[in-house]
């Protein structure tokens, strides 16, 4: 996978990065706030390639993500890549994940250049497969966040999922 993101530190040089004890105030991003794009081919083996970086990008940022929130997330990032492999390959060779964290919030998306947009299916107990977004959508949900399909301005799609950093606690 290509690197495309900010690299390690995604907080700016100054002052306040710099450790002289003043208070960086509330325009400065937090140490782990930043956006990260990766790309990959549309192959089977980009599947778990994506899931480790994010992981991997999540561990060495410092995200103040709970275990369950980032499992949640890392199914997500899975499942999305997944669709992207099986659907979108023949029409978008390379696919690429975008991680974007704020200070309440992270959002994964994958993009191709396929024009097709997905929609989520009901669940039918006798089929196997076909209910990845219906899954994505239903751990979004879950954990308070949200997800959408949008038209990149190439005619392709990003399918994107955002989430708080916080897990909402159900009834």
């Amino acid at each position: 996978m290509d690197d495309h993101g900010r690299g390690p530190g995604p907080r700016p040089d100054g002052p306040a990065a710099s450790g002289d004890g003043t208070d960086p105030g509330p325009a400065d991003p937090l140490p782990y706030e930043g956006v990260w794009r990766f790309t990959a081919p549309t192959v089977d083996a980009s599947v778990p390639q994506a899931r480790h970086a994010v992981r991997d990008l999540l561990r060495r940022q410092g995200v103040p993500v709970p275990d369950d929130l980032a499992h949640g997330l890392l199914v997500i990032v899975s499942e999305l890549v997944t669709n992207a492999v099986r659907h979108a390959a023949l029409l978008s060779p390379v696919l690429a994940v975008e991680v974007a964290v704020g200070p309440e919030w992270v959002r994964v998306s994958v993009e191709d250049d396929h024009p097709y947009r997905p929609t989520a299916l009901e669940t039918d107990h006798g089929r196997t497969g076909g209910r990845g977004l219906l899954l994505v959508r239903e751990i979004a949900q879950e954990a308070g966040g949200v997800c959408d399909v949008a038209r990149t301005a190439s005619g392709g799609k990003v399918i994107w999922v955002a989430l708080p950093l916080t897990a909402r606690r159900l009834p």
